[in-house]
Parts: structure tokens; sequence; C-alpha cells
């Protein structure tokens, strides 16, 4: 019998498996940041051990750095706290930071795909539950635990359960207007925040062969949404092409014998898989959330669904999250005023996201009661974006550009938005206070989110483009 992608990488990365025990898997590639790391650290300071293979640990600041003026101290006293502990950790243990001031800076999850650390075929674990976005290049990445964080860090490997697996197949092709993150949306809608349970989920069809790198490693970003370990796309040459000449990608002979691997990472036609599932491209249109966790979404053009229509289980605490949005049952979202627009996050702060908005907006004004925050992943996509005259673009349109951090994903700096306030964000949840305290997020596709700061209001992107045509 044939193997799953997910399999032939597994079991490749296998150090040792016992009948009722979790399997021991070697980590190729760790990557850390301030949040997750000081006890892991401490834990190792301890037991008197160091850290096994620093060189394959890759550190970056970035969940509580200011989105302004990065060169002078954060304000927020836990915030620099974090990221003043990560860089002694760092400097006390030879790991190579990516910290406030060099120019590989940024987000994480931008980071690792953007400097070419991120390969098919590897393993790759970080303290953080988006570390499914590496799975878009063929690899088996996922979010762990602070006690797992010192596991690797002490040892290269970690303690898992082997994983079921599940194909969610997309074929067809992607309205106008419609993009990567509409399509996640519509699935974790389909399948609910824990659909995906337990399983890694291999994206498969040809709507998903026709999105780019950062299509994909938004698909695979939002896979935890829907309760999934991780999410994967077997490698092909969009892969091979966004990796080429990358600083740290194979170069020369190494990359002829890299592809020539890479190229036997696919799922096998016999393998078998626990789950299958199957959509069409033409059944999504663009998406928005509603309610507070991301399988609370649906066209923007549809009614917000009904309690009575839910579980006799789940009324209550679907009434309740339509109370914390302030939204009634059975309306329209669409022409909805708003407050805040965030363009940001590891779901949507690549420079693709930003051509995009760029492209949309140009000679176009925000409106006024709009508040817009535009936060690149990472210093290389900042000074792309100024080096293609996006921040041009943007000042005119009265859009702010920041610099790379997690911002308002999460509110855990100082980019939060205020109580009762709605946002329309790229990001990727929309829990209770999960931007700021009672604050009230909206998950859209950039496209989405640019039509919702130029008009004011929710709009359907689709109306504007027909206006432009």
């Amino acid at each position: 019998m044939g193997k799953t992608l997910v399999e032939k990488i597994w079991d490749a990365h296998l150090v040792k498996r016992s009948e009722g025990f979790p399997d021991i898997l070697y980590i190729d590639t760790h990557l850390i940041h301030e949040v997750t790391t000081p006890q892991a650290f401490d834990g190792l300071r301890r037991r008197g051990l160091p850290v096994f293979r620093p060189e394959q640990t890759v550190a970056t600041a970035d969940h509580n750095v200011p989105t302004l003026n990065q060169h002078l101290p954060i304000r927020e006293e836990l915030s620099r706290l974090q990221v003043d502990t990560l860089t002694r950790n760092c400097n006390e243990f030879g790991i190579e930071l990516y910290g406030l001031g060099h120019p590989n800076q940024g987000i994480v999850h931008v980071i690792g795909p953007e400097l070419g650390i991120t390969l098919p075929g590897k393993t790759i674990v970080c303290g953080d539950s988006h570390t499914s976005t590496h799975g878009a290049f063929g690899c088996i990445a996922f979010g762990i635990g602070t006690s797992e964080v010192e596991q690797v860090l002490a040892t290269q490997c970690v303690l898992q359960q082997s994983p079921k697996t599940m194909k969610i197949e997309v074929n067809g092709q992607l309205a106008q207007g419609v993009s990567a993150k509409d399509l996640i949306l519509y699935i974790i809608s389909k399948l609910s925040a824990a659909g995906g349970t337990g399983f890694f989920i291999e994206y498969a069809g040809s709507a998903i062969r026709s999105l780019s790198m950062e299509g994909r490693m938004t698909v695979c970003n939002m896979s935890i949404e829907m309760g999934a370990r991780g999410g994967l796309i077997a490698p092909d040459t969009t892969t091979f092409n966004y990796i080429e000449g990358r600083e740290f990608a194979p170069k020369g002979e190494n990359w002829q014998q890299s592809i020539k691997y890479w190229q036997t990472l696919y799922s096998d036609e016999d393998a078998q898989f626990d789950s299958v599932i199957t959509f069409d491209a033409a059944d999504i249109g663009p998406m928005i959330t509603y309610g507070t966790n991301p399988g609370m979404g649906m066209a923007i053009n549809e009614t917000i669904p009904t309690t009575y229509s839910q579980p006799s289980t789940e009324q209550l605490s679907y009434q309740k999250a339509l109370t914390y949005m302030g939204l009634e049952d059975g309306t329209a979202m669409v022409g909805k005023e708003i407050d805040y627009v965030f363009i940001g996050s590891c779901t949507n702060s690549r420079i693709e996201d930003l051509r995009e908005v760029a492209e949309f907006v140009k000679g176009r004004r925000k409106a006024d009661n709009v508040t817009v925050w535009i936060v690149p992943g990472s210093k290389h996509v900042e000074q792309q974006a100024i080096a293609e005259g996006l921040d041009k673009v943007f000042e005119q349109a009265g859009f702010q550009l920041r610099e790379p951090g997690c911002s308002a994903c999460l509110g855990m700096n100082e980019d939060k938005i205020p109580a009762g306030k709605y946002c329309v964000s790229t990001s990727n949840r929309n829990f209770e206070g999960r931007q700021g305290q009672n604050a009230r997020t909206l998950l859209v596709s950039p496209l989405t989110a640019a039509a919702a700061a130029i008009t004011g209001k929710i709009t359907d992107i689709r109306e504007l483009l027909q206006v432009g045509s």
C-alpha cells in the first residue's frame, strides 16, 4: 500500500516508535520567538543543558514588538521584558536572533519561507499554533507547547502521537475577487472550528495547484482554525521557483539533489487517508466571519444564520457570540459600518498581499470613519513595498504603513482595537478579546478589507471590481 505525503515525511524523521507511547520525531528546524521560550530556556538552565543543535534553531522577535518607532525602547513593560529576555537567552545559548533592527526580522512564519529556511520534506516546529503555515512547502510543520520547546532545544526531537490524515480537495477555478483566504474561510465554515481535530490535512485539487505560494501559505496557516494539527500541500514547480535563490536555500549541486528528492514528495495514488472531503471552487465567494470563532463564517452577501438553525447544544454559545459581536440573527453584514481595518498577520502580510491591496486602492481614499493599519510581515516585505512605491500608494489612500510584527492580530503589543469597535481584519482568529478587550473582529481577505477601508462599511468586493472594470 502506498503512503500519504504526511506518512512519507513522518516516517523519514521517526527516531523511535514503541506501542503505547508517542513517537520520537526528529525536528529539522526549530523556530522560536519571545513569548513561548522563557520557561523553556530556564528549564535548560536548571538541568545544566546546552541547546543541542543551535544551528537548527532560528529566533526572531515578533509578537510583542511595536510597529511604530522600532528604533526606540519598547514602551510596554511586559513586552520589553519578553523581547529583552529572548535576546539574553539567544546570546547565552548561541542562537542566531533576528531581533529588532536586524534586516531579517519579522513574523516567524513569514521570515522562514522568504529566507529559504522552510523547505520541502522538513519537519518544522515552533511554540506557535500557526506553524502550520510552513506546510505550504510540502513539509510537516506544527505548533508545540513550551514544555515541548524545551524538549526540542535539549534533544532536537519531540514526542508526538502518530497523526491521522485528511485530504481536502478543491477543484475548479476561483471567481474574480475570491482569494485563498476566502477559500480557507469557506472550508472552515463548512467543517466547523473543530472539523479537522486530530488530523494533518493535505490540500489538493486544481484550485489549490493554481494558488501562488503566498496563497498556499494562507490556506495552510488557517488549518489550525478547524482544529487540525497541521496542513500541507505537495511541492511542485511553483514551490521550487519560489525557493530558488533565497538566502538559505540549497545552491549549485545541492539544489539539483534537493529537487530530485522534493519531486518524490507526494501522496501515492493508492495511499489511504482517514478522511477525504471535496469542494467545488465555483461555490466559493468572498467570505466574512460574524462570530467569535473562525468557523462562524459566511459568504459576504448572505445573512447571519439564525440561532434556531444551530444544533440545540450550541444555541446558547451561538447567541452569546452574536451578543458579543453586537449582531442579530438573520441580518445582512453588507453595509454595516466599521471602525478599523487591519491588513497584516502571518496569514496575509506578504508582498503579494500588499501589492493586491495597493493595486485596488490606487487613486482611491479611505473613508473618514475608518483607521487603516497595514503591517508588513517582515523587514524584507517592508523594504520591498517601499522600493515598489507601495508606501506612497498607501499614504495617498490614507492608510498607515507600519513596521513588521504580529501587531493587531493578537493585541499582545501596543496595537490594540478599542472596546466595542469593529475591525475588519486579514488575521486568523476572531476570539473574544483577541485584538483587544471587547474588540469585535471580522475576518476577511485583503481585497475585502481594502474595500471596507474605502467605503467605511462591509462591502462585497465584487461590486467595486465591476465598477472599476
